[in-house]
């Protein structure tokens, strides 16, 4: 969990990195946030009220698993995303991301490739790919989705067994990607300035999101 100051910081340095990489390729896509919450039923924390104190043009990734659960929280979390003039993307889960109206779909590494099938038929939702290597920013690219999330960019407790990037390692591939890269995973403000040459389009995190 995080101070509303450390909130806040996050946010800053995430618009800043945001409007860089806009400078930089003033063709990418002018609808990306520069700031995206992971939600996590293992953490145990409140997504809705992450979710309240969010910045307005910010996004929502619902990574819930349990059906039922994900469901009432997606229907919760689209009020708020409207109220508030936030994204709410759904991780997996189209067939939810229609009934409820979400903005778009987050896709697994896995099923990187379907994005191709579900931008023919929902051209307006945002669609990202969660990546850790290289061939998946390929593949991601290849299949038209809007972003992807590179990680672990720092160490994280959400994967305590895979080993970080690192600066060196995430830079090279961000620069390297030609799809907008998002860094998630052990991300603050402290340790994203380490990556402000790196093209990054934004930020993904949990823990840097919750609501002390």
């Amino acid at each position: 969990m995080a101070s509303r100051l450390a909130r806040e910081q996050l946010a800053r340095v995430a618009h800043t990195l945001n409007g860089m990489s806009g400078a930089r390729n003033p063709v990418a896509p002018p609808r990306l946030p520069a700031l995206i919450l992971m939600t996590d039923e293992r953490r145990g924390a409140d997504p809705m009220a992450a979710a309240r104190a969010l910045p307005k043009g910010s996004a929502i990734i619902l990574r819930h698993r349990d059906a039922k659960a994900r469901r009432a929280l997606a229907q919760a979390l689209v009020k708020i995303a409207r109220a508030r003039g936030l994204l709410l993307l759904i991780a997996g889960d189209p067939t939810l991301a229609a009934s409820v109206q979400a903005q778009g779909l987050h896709l697994s590494e896995m099923r990187a490739m379907e994005a191709a099938h579900w931008k023919a038929l929902r051209p307006d939702w945002l669609i990202t790919i969660a990546a850790h290597s290289a061939s998946t920013l390929a593949r991601a690219y290849s299949a038209g989705a809007d972003a992807a999330l590179l990680a672990p960019a720092f160490p994280t407790l959400s994967h305590v067994e895979k080993r970080s990037l690192g600066v060196s390692r995430f830079r090279l591939m961000a620069l390297a990607a030609q799809i907008p890269v998002y860094a998630l995973g052990g991300v603050t403000a402290a340790s994203i300035g380490r990556l402000k040459d790196s093209s990054t389009v934004g930020i993904a995190a949990i823990e840097g999101l919750l609501p002390d």
